[in-house]
């Protein structure tokens, strides 16, 4: 008689019951999952929890990498590995922004503070020198990543409040999209504003990410649209990208900058030229509720979306041809999906308290 193997792996308590190639259950937080991140070499996932606590994970065990990384008083909003994958940033409902050591799970120094409100997006430099930090005090901060220290004063501007910031791919420039309809351009090394408020958007925005190449800016908007902008001078690129019938949450370029992939509430993915500004094809439907997440698999050649219906979906951005049945398992919203660095896998974190992984 030919065995079974079961094709669902459980993690309790931090034990491996089964592990097949096909899919994990991590099982470890107590509440729902704001956001999760492969690091730089595949081996470990961190995820950052409603329960306030950070967990590491053995990517390929399933694992808890020792107890939770408790030291955050609120939720804990986003998770980000440094580029050489040796430290965690957080950041949390709690004002603070925490630096962890990824090995041992210890805090690196005491809480990050000055900020007046939640920390809803935080990211690391691309040397690792500096973390950036989001938050609803209206304000984006740098911070050295090995002192814990502020660097300069706040950056103040929006007038709203933030929800998503990101380094430019040379570290030289930091964008955030606010409540208050912009899109805002910083000198990261000065701390200024380059520009004037980037404006064209008619509600908040939600998603901000510059191209591979660091000339463009990508944002999703509650209006419905995702707009194109030059990062040197804060000009539009052509006119907004309309198809979306709601509120676009989540906006990526590919990995060659050639394509922009954004998820909506109107259970779509969509896939657009990023030099023409063209829908590609038809919406990628399959998705039953809001599309909270979308991501590039590193050779751009599919893309994951979660959603939620408490689905991940892989899409071909080819064929735009769903690759396979949904992948089932969630039992609440899938809020963050990632794609491992050699794209063979992909990290979804949920409301169900659990962390997944799956085989892409």
């Amino acid at each position: 008689m030919e065995q079974q193997v079961p094709k669902v792996a459980r993690i309790c308590k931090g034990k491996v019951e089964h592990w097949p190639a096909i899919q994990a259950i991590l099982v470890g937080h107590e509440v729902g999952i704001n956001s999760v991140a492969f690091s730089p070499n595949g081996q470990r996932i961190v995820s950052g929890s409603l329960d306030y606590t950070v967990k590491i994970w053995d990517a390929e065990t399933g694992n808890a990498l020792g107890k939770p990384l408790k030291g955050h008083n609120d939720r804990v909003q986003s998770v980000a590995f440094s580029p050489n994958g040796r430290r965690i940033v957080s950041g949390s409902s709690d004002w603070t922004v925490r630096i962890w050591d990824a090995e041992t799970g210890n805090a690196l120094g005491k809480p990050l503070k000055g900020h007046n409100g939640s920390v809803q997006s935080v990211a690391f430099s691309p040397d690792g020198r500096r973390i950036l930090s989001g938050s609803y005090d209206c304000t984006v901060r740098i911070w050295d990543a090995e002192t814990g220290n502020a660097i300069g004063k706040p950056l103040e501007g929006h007038n709203g409040r933030v929800w998503s910031v990101a380094f430019s791919p040379d570290g030289r420039r930091i964008v955030s999209g606010s409540d208050d309809w912009t899109v805002r351009i910083w000198d990261a090394e000065t701390g200024n504003s380059l520009g004037k408020p980037v404006k064209g958007h008619n509600s908040r925005v939600q998603s901000v990410a510059f191209s591979p190449d660091g000339r463009r800016i990508v944002s999703g908007s509650s209006d419905r649209t995702v707009r194109i902008w030059d990062a040197e001078t804060g000009n539009a690129l052509g006119n907004p990208l309309k198809g979306h019938h709601a509120r676009v949450q989540s906006a990526a370029f590919s990995p060659d900058g050639r394509r922009i992939v954004s998820g909506s509430a109107d259970c779509t993915v969509r896939i657009w030229d990023a030099e023409t500004g063209n829908a590609l094809g038809k919406p990628l439907k399959g998705h039953n509720d809001w599309v909270q997440s979308v991501a590039f698999s590193p050779d751009g050649r599919r893309i994951a979306s979660g959603s939620d219906d408490c689905t991940v979906r892989i899409w071909d951005t080819e064929t735009r041809n769903a690759l396979g049945k949904p992948l089932k398992g969630h039992n609440d919203r899938v809020q963050s999906v990632a794609f491992s660095p050699d794209g063979r896998r992909i990290v979804s974190g949920s409301d169900d308290c659990t962390v997944r992984i799956w085989d892409a």
